[in-house]
């Protein structure tokens, strides 16, 4: 009988006109101090030379395969990736973001450790800029076991990239949502699948942050608004099976809401600011009150936190992703 150490490792990699990043990308799945992987990269109907640039380097690493379809969206393209391999365990890993060389490992001994009924293991990220240095290491949770109302509240996890799964256990879940593209809600697909998995299996967590997660500009989760949609029709398909969370998920619906607007006021970015203002008191008028008049204390506190993750921060803590050294 395998073990979690002596598993294979699916690692699913999503892409669209990631031609900027998927090398990279693919660099840091290699360098993997765990090797028992397969690398599977689908292509969702890139028109830049995505396709490319993973033959090229598949072409060195026999475990790196490229599966195509037409342009269907992230949440096709990780299931797609998912029938397409063959692991005991699945790591997906989104075409802009990294990983520490040993992310899987110190994973696969977290799930060694815990037993048969860890069903996700989860890592701390970096936040990482265009040119993969760090900007921020302030990830820091530590949910484990039973998670299902800490995620009903928030994605803890804050990413798609820093999970791995177990097989059997994806499999008694939906998978990833494809339908909350044709409602004009992507963004939330990998919140939904935790979730799932939260409900039915425990969960791990790797205490250093071994993913490295890019924010740019055009990342999906910088579309304000459709964040915000995607929730809410995640909210409305998981809350009918747990009424009781009811008030854990519009608390966080609130928080997330909170987060975004004040980011956009920072930001100067004043069309989101109106839009997200609209959305909230539509959604929860007194909350909108509450935050209004909270709104100048914490706009300064969170302008005067910019300037220092932006200085001495960097100043001390940023560099390469890939030359941290976790705990």
């Amino acid at each position: 009988m395998k073990t979690a150490m002596d598993s294979t490792v699916s690692v699913i990699i999503p892409a669209y006109n990631a031609s900027r990043t998927i090398g990279e990308t693919l660099r840091s799945a290699s360098a993997q101090t765990y090797g028992n992987l397969e690398i599977i990269v689908v292509d969702d109907g890139s028109r830049d030379e995505t396709p490319e640039i993973v033959r090229a380097h598949a072409a060195t690493d026999s475990r790196i395969r490229l599966v195509t379809q037409a342009n269907a969206g992230v949440a096709a393209a990780r299931n797609a990736g998912v029938a397409a391999s063959h692991g005991e365990f699945i790591a997906p890993l989104d075409s802009d973001d990294l990983w520490h060389p040993a992310k899987i490992e110190r994973q696969l001994q977290v799930f060694r450790d815990g037993g048969e009924d860890v069903g996700l293991v989860y890592t701390w990220f970096a936040l990482i800029d265009g040119q993969s240095r760090v900007v921020q290491l302030r990830h820091d949770p530590r949910y484990e076991g039973d998670v299902l109302a800490a995620l009903a509240y928030r994605n803890f996890i804050g990413n798609g990239s820093s999970a791995l799964i177990r097989r059997d256990v994806f499999d008694r879940t939906g998978g990833y949502d494809p339908s909350l593209r044709g409602r004009g809600g992507q963004g939330c697909e990998d919140w939904k699948l935790y979730f799932e998995i939260a409900a039915i299996s425990q969960f791990g967590v790797v205490p250093a942050p071994m993913t490295g997660y890019r924010d740019l500009d055009d990342n999906m989760s910088s579309d304000v608004l459709q964040m915000l949609r995607s929730r809410d029709l995640c909210t409305a398909d998981l809350l009918p099976a747990h009424p009781q969370l009811a008030k854990a998920f519009r608390s966080g619906r609130n928080r997330l809401s909170r987060l975004l607007f004040h980011r956009a006021i920072r930001l100067g970015r004043k069309q989101d600011v109106a839009r997200l203002g609209l959305s909230i008191v539509r959604y929860d008028p007194l909350f909108f009150a509450a935050m209004v008049g909270s709104l100048p204390i914490s706009a300064f506190k969170g302008v005067i936190g910019r300037l220092w993750r932006s200085g001495g921060y960097q100043g001390q803590a940023a560099g390469d992703f890939a030359g941290l050294n976790p705990l």
